[in-house]
């Protein structure tokens, strides 16, 4: 097994010495600019770890397909911005304002590419199911994105709709990471397959954790202005369950604070205060934090399955307390 601490420095060389062309600057800029501007690095670190459960050093076999889990989450996060109209990500502009769309586009697809060049360093004999797990993964995330913005155009969704659209949104590349670990490290089919339960059970809590986050998360703390998806009336978890479970006059409440204007900083705080008054009255928040808890302790029955030292097993229980208990 690997220590954490040698993880952490591996994580930090990674990125630190990850190269691109250099030519057009055009192209490439926008790549080193994404990848510069950093982020939690959870899906890498998560690969790691779970090759560390089954191995005892790192090689290029596994740390580049780690680095192109980052590479690909990156280049959706370019696309999104797009999509999102985003003008700030971790702080900085987005790399479509920065530059321009042509170029955020363009820019996208290279990295797109290049994660799979990447991936192409994992271990001969366990490519082809690499290639098989990320080439699924990535087309699930884009199926993810694609039922977000649907959700965009209907005044209610279900919440089994919701929690599949975090699936294949968020939850799939995480689970990915999971098992890619496991894979390139030569696991059991069976533990591999629990990695990736794991990882996905994950993944959903995280992105509940997100939508309680931006409503009641400290801003100092989350690294962004709390209320923004209240202000875009995104289907959030805490929309779709207020939405269910408000009575006629809440739901009607509710609907009249979502058209509320937001032209100034002053409608913008309103309109964030009145939602948050009605997910009070509801006890949204509340039970956002059970519906993590849940998928927290689902996640950590898969741990219990797969057989593993008491040792490996509590690492990837601290992996997850600390992913959902996150502040930002």
């Amino acid at each position: 097994m690997i220590e954490e601490r040698h993880l952490e420095s591996a994580i930090k060389e990674l990125f630190e010495n990850l190269r691109f062309e250099e030519e057009p600057k055009g192209l490439y800029d926008p790549l080193r600019y994404m990848m510069e501007i950093g982020g939690k690095r959870i899906r890498p670190r998560l690969c790691l770890l779970t090759y560390s459960l089954f191995k005892d050093n790192l090689t290029e076999s596994v740390l580049a397909p780690a680095a192109a889990i980052e590479v690909f989450h990156s280049f959706t996060l370019i696309h999104d911005d797009i999509m999102d109209k985003a003008d700030v990500r971790r702080g900085v502009p987005t790399v479509y304002r920065k530059w321009d769309e042509n170029t955020a586009i363009l820019s996208g697809d290279v990295m797109s590419i290049e994660s799979y060049r990447l991936l192409a360093k994992a271990p001969a004999e366990a490519l082809p199911e690499a290639l098989k797990l990320f080439s699924k993964t990535a087309a699930q995330v884009c199926e993810g994105q694609q039922y977000d913005m649907d959700f965009e155009n209907l005044d209610s969704v279900p919440m089994a709709d919701y929690m599949k659209m975090i699936g294949l949104k968020t939850a799939v590349l995480i689970a990915c990471a999971a098992k890619m670990g496991a894979l390139i490290a030569g696991a059991s089919d069976q533990v591999c397959e629990l990695l990736y339960r794991y990882g996905y059970d994950l993944g959903l809590a995280f992105q509940v954790t997100d939508d309680w986050l931006d409503t009641y998360g400290d801003p100092k703390v989350f690294g962004k202005a709390i209320g923004g998806d209240i202000l875009n009336n995104k289907k959030t978890w805490l929309m779709i369950k207020a939405l269910e479970k408000a009575s006629n006059s809440e739901f009607k409440a509710l609907q009249t604070a979502m058209d509320m204007p937001v032209d100034t900083e002053d409608q913008k705080q309103k309109k964030i205060a009145e939602v948050k008054r009605i997910y009070d009255g509801l006890n949204i928040g509340e039970e956002a934090k059970q519906e993590i808890i849940r998928l927290h302790q689902q996640s950590m029955a898969y741990v219990s399955q797969m057989g593993l030292p008491e040792e490996s097993a509590d690492l990837l229980r601290k992996y997850a307390s600390a992913l959902i208990g996150r502040k930002k």
